[in-house]
């Protein structure tokens, strides 16, 4: 009898580790600054996109579904924004994080994918406060007897009063789920594969409550400008730590080094050990 080989359309995570740390890793590097500050204000936007919509799902999921199916609604919504990301295609900080296999494997230098980093990373955050302005100036938020405003203020407010551990925690699991959906992403040789892959390790981080510094760069901006509206009087909420320093120092420096641990050392370093340098050996 014939043995039959089925082609399911998907890499193995050698080849992936293969691809990642020789050719894609090293093209982002070295990469022309001006495209990648494009395309990073382009991620930002996207993954505001899917901020945004979750917030929409959040402010009344809860009531409808319950507690735990709410969040996982949530979650499900917010995975088209990397999904935007990964086959329209940008230039992702988190995402990028698995650059550092280039570096590991010498194809690069570390200080060039740090560089290329800080520069995603800026853009990133100027997509992503962009598309918080266009959404507060839209007035979306005033929706439902300010419902979904309500929602966004109790997001951001949350975000920056997490003590500083927990804010890293979050962020170290988060990114773990982020590049484990961009890896199996790029295993698929299909985009209903990749949607597959993407949507449930964002589903599953969303859900849970982990932190995405880039999608952070929405959520807690949008509340910064909703403080002086009718939603912030209507929420009946705290919001004295609600401000840029508080944003920054609470959430986005914690958050920024959890992600870096989480996609660089945890999936990269890990992955870059186990199939690219053992494979070489």
């Amino acid at each position: 009898m014939t043995e039959q080989v089925i082609n399911i359309g998907c890499k193995t995570p050698a080849n992936v580790a293969d691809t990642l740390s020789k050719t894609t890793c090293v093209a982002k590097t070295n990469a022309a600054v001006w495209r990648l500050l494009i395309l990073g204000i382009l991620a930002g936007i996207y993954i505001a996109f899917g901020a945004a919509i979750a917030t929409l799902v959040a402010s009344d999921a809860a009531k409808f579904l319950g507690v735990g199916l709410g969040k996982i609604f949530t979650g499900a919504v917010f995975s088209v924004g990397l999904m935007l990301v990964v086959i329209a295609g940008a230039e992702l900080f988190t995402g990028n994080n698995l650059m550092l296999m280039s570096a590991l494997d010498g194809r690069v230098s570390f200080g060039k994918v740090a560089y290329k980093w800080l520069v995603v990373y800026v853009a990133n955050f100027i997509g992503s406060v962009l598309m918080a302005y266009l959404i507060l100036s839209s007035g979306l938020w005033k929706g439902g007897n300010f419902a979904t405003g309500i929602t966004a203020l109790n997001i951001a407010n949350a975000k920056v009063n997490l003590i500083w551990s927990e804010a890293f925690i979050r962020g170290i699991l988060c990114n773990v789920l982020v590049c484990l959906a961009v890896w199996m992403a790029l295993a698929s040789q299909n985009i209903i594969g990749r949607i597959w892959a993407i949507f449930f390790p964002i589903m599953t981080f969303v859900a849970l409550g982990f932190e995405h510094c880039i999608a952070n760069m929405y959520f807690v901006p949008l509340g910064i400008f909703l403080k002086g509206t009718e939603a912030a009087t209507a929420s009946g909420l705290t919001l004295t730590n609600l401000t840029w320093n508080s944003f920054i120092i609470n959430n986005l420096i914690p958050v920024t080094l959890g992600n870096i641990i989480g996609g660089a050392l945890v999936v990269g370093l890990l992955y870059w050990l186990v199939y690219v340098k053992s494979e070489a050996k």
